[in-house]
This record gives C-alpha cells, sequence and structure tokens, in this order.
C-alpha cells in the first residue's frame, strides 16, 4: 500500500513540477524540478514492482504496521519533522538566521550526538557561512524577524 501511495505522490510532483514551465528547452525553471520528480518516479515504479515480486511474509496486519514504523517513520524521525514545522512556524518572529541557528543546533545535537562545545562550533560555524555567502556574497536580504528588528 506504501508503495502505491509513493507512486502516486510522484507522479502528482511530476506533474507540479512539469507545470512551472513544461517541456519547453533544457535551460528552463522547471528542467530541475522534472528531473528530480522523474528520478522519483522511476524510483517508486521500482519500489512497488518489487514489492508485488517479493513473496509475503506471512506477517500480521499489527506486525507489518509496527514495522512501517520501526523502518520508515521511526521516532527520530518525526521528532525532525516536528523541528522542521516549528522552524518554518517562528522563523518570521525569530527571522532567518536566529530560527536557522536553533534549528540547526537543535537538530546536530540531536542526530549527531556530540559534545555540546563541538555541537556550538559546528552551528556556529554553519551560521556563519550561511551569512557570508547569502548576505554578503549574494547580497540577499535575509528576514529579520519581529521579534529582533532593530537590533542587528
Amino acid at each position: 500500500m506504501f508503495s502505491v501511495v509513493l507512486v502516486g505522490f510522484s507522479l502528482a510532483a511530476l506533474w507540479q513540477a512539469y507545470q512551472i514551465s513544461g517541456f519547453t528547452g533544457l535551460s528552463t525553471p522547471g528542467i530541475f524540478p522534472m528531473l528530480a520528480t522523474a528520478t522519483m518516479v522511476v524510483s517508486a515504479l521500482v519500489i512497488l514492482r518489487r514489492a508485488f515480486i517479493q513473496p509475503s511474509s506471512g506477517e500480521a496486519a499489527g506486525q507489518t504496521l509496527r514495522r512501517f514504523f520501526r523502518e520508515i517513520v521511526p521516532p527520530r524521525h518525526v521528532v525532525v519533522v516536528a523541528l522542521i514545522a516549528a522552524y518554518l512556524a517562528v522563523m518570521p518572529w525569530l527571522g532567518f538566521l536566529t530560527a536557522s541557528a536553533v534549528f540547526l543546533f537543535v537538530t546536530t545535537k540531536l542526530l549527531w550526538r556530540r559534545s555540546l562545545l563541538a555541537t556550538l562550533i559546528l552551528t556556529a560555524g554553519t551560521t556563519a557561512a550561511i551569512y557570508v555567502v547569502f548576505r554578503i556574497v549574494f547580497q540577499v536580504v535575509l528576514p529579520q524577524g519581529t521579534l529582533l528588528r532593530g537590533l542587528f
């Protein structure tokens, strides 16, 4: 069932990518999204094919559901998705750089599991690199947020 949903999602994403600019040339804005989603469609079809070819393991429905959550949606992934949602929610309030730094620190600490100092150094370096590349090199105005407006 999951394989069928995966194929459907991939086809919907391919359609959305096609609607960006159609397939009128190799330098159009939608070409890379179409290539990425076409790769998703092919991968999903391969997964679906394997699911039909593979013999049934004879697992009960409850075991299959537990295996799905253990292998496809483990708690760590759910936490990261929740952190992404929180990041998007607080970005207008905290601003891009502050929200990104907090998000990077929390997710790095959760996933990397190194010392607090190593996580702080990595977060500071990454945030500084983002600032230099986008604000100084490309001169992109980064959203400041309503809470810290005027402080930076």
